[in-house]
């Protein structure tokens, strides 16, 4: 289980990302299974949880993989129209919140949406406790699925928008009530420009390969 004071070669390993930077392992355009829509997903580097199952093993270490500006990253997630939003995953986002809450606040000033999955529930990152500005990217957020997953309660069905049945979808911007349509039990591959595949969307599994 993840802790809100992670051990001290963690909180060691995030101070060393130099400020308005992010440490992640993985990025795609145009995903339409991690979300509604079509969404640039931003995976970011680190995790604590070791979930049994665990679709991102290599996420788990919070050793630095690619260090990106938040200039950046919000040039190249409004910089293809295909994009209609963004997507956090992990890795766990809210250990990189205060980063992703200004990546978040300038996407959304350009019309695009924003969702992230999370291993925490939503009651412990709205908690005192919780990862240093959990708040300030909640506040962001249009959308929210928490929770860890759980090999025990996986689900393998084509509607389904979550991998594990204790997993919830928080919606915070009504506009998109309607729009949970994405499923995770499927597969989308992107082929890139050095010939590198990255494979995503099969209850959230993200797999890099040359």
């Amino acid at each position: 289980m993840a802790s809100f004071n992670p051990p001290a070669e963690v909180t060691e390993a995030l101070a060393k990302i130099p400020p308005h930077h992010l440490n992640i392992m993985g990025y795609v355009d145009r995903s339409e299974v991690n979300g509604p829509g079509a969404r640039a997903v931003l995976w970011v580097q680190g995790c604590l949880r070791a979930c049994p199952g665990c679709f991102n093993t290599a996420s788990w270490s919070f050793e630095p993989n690619q260090i990106v500006s938040i200039d950046d990253l919000v040039a190249r997630i409004t910089g293809d129209p295909g994009n209609t939003g963004v997507t956090f995953s992990g890795g766990e986002p809210f250990w990189q919140a205060s980063a992703l809450a200004e990546v978040a606040r300038r996407v959304k000033a350009q019309g695009l949406t924003v969702m992230s999955f999370t291993g925490f529930t939503l009651e412990q990152l709205q908690s005192p406790s919780a990862p240093v500005g959990s708040q300030h990217l909640l506040t962001q957020l249009d959308i929210l699925v928490d929770g860890p997953y759980v090999e025990s309660l996986a689900i393998h069905e084509p509607t389904s928008p979550v991998s594990s049945k204790n997993q919830r979808v928080h919606i915070f911007n009504p506009a998109l009530k309607d729009r949970i349509t994405w499923a995770s039990d499927q597969i989308e591959v992107h082929i890139l420009k050095d010939g590198g595949r990255i494979v995503t969307g099969y209850q959230g599994h993200l797999h890099l390969s040359d």
